[in-house]
């Protein structure tokens, strides 16, 4: 897919590994100015390594206050991809509040906050842009020991609808994707064990879990300008598990 993204300035969250690390990497191949964030030194510094030209920033987006004011010390952006997120697994009965409070801080509330941050400049700016959210197939669908994070994931859709009809008429596109158990190296360890995995992959028609430029090429049409009619979507990246 020949995107380019040159003049246009990129924010990607959750960027130290897997889908967010690949995002920041395209994004800054297809020529985009890329800001990328995440909560370990390590990790951004061997993304600098492979792409030198990415500004890293760690930056903890839990807390609301001292994120919110290292964001808007980053200045404005053309495009946001919000991927953070976090999860802990546990039958919903035994959920404990400091779960609940783990998950929903950085999967909803730190990606809420993110969001206004760089909305309100797009607004005030008057320049446009397009948001894209990383949601998770799991918002359509339960998953047993996922009480939390499937909420999550369901406010996260929400939140993207509202913020379509809201930002729509500044010109600020927002969407969602949906993938399903993607081969991060995260994922190719939790679903290493065909036990679990066999049953899951059953359900999906293709046969096989996302890979991560799956996921990577369904952001980057997204915040491109050949989906400049797309605003409100959460798109399954999921081989039709949904409608199976």
């Amino acid at each position: 897919m020949d995107i380019q993204f040159k003049g246009k300035r990129a924010l990607v969250t959750g960027a130290g590994k897997g889908i967010g690390r690949a995002i920041a990497m395209k994004l800054a191949l297809c020529g985009a100015e890329t800001v990328a964030i995440s909560r370990t030194q390590a990790d951004l510094d061997s993304l600098k390594a492979e792409s030198p030209s990415i500004e890293t920033h760690v930056i903890d987006l839990s807390v609301w206050s001292s994120a919110k004011k290292a964001l808007e010390a980053l200045g404005h952006f053309d495009l946001l991809v919000n991927n953070a997120g976090v999860s802990r697994i546990a039958p919903f009965t035994e959920v404990t509040e400091e779960d609940f409070d783990y998950v929903f801080n950085t999967n909803f509330k730190a990606l809420f906050n993110v969001s206004q941050v760089v909305a309100k400049s797009m607004k005030e700016k008057k320049s446009g842009g397009a948001i894209v959210h990383v949601s998770s197939a799991a918002s359509k669908q339960g998953l047993n020991n996922h009480a939390v994070y499937c909420s999550t994931k369901g406010a996260v859709d929400s939140l993207t609808m509202v913020m379509a009809l809201e930002l729509g008429p500044h010109k600020i596109r927002t969407n969602a994707v949906n993938p399903t158990a993607t081969m991060t190296d995260m994922g190719k360890y939790a679903w290493s064990d065909p036990q679990k995995s066999k049953p899951l992959l059953n359900r999906i028609p293709l046969g096989r879990f996302a890979e991560v430029d799956d996921v990577v090429e369904a952001v980057l049409w997204l915040l491109s300008d050949r989906a400049s009619y797309i605003n409100g979507v959460t798109l399954p990246v999921e081989g039709g598990l949904l409608v199976a």
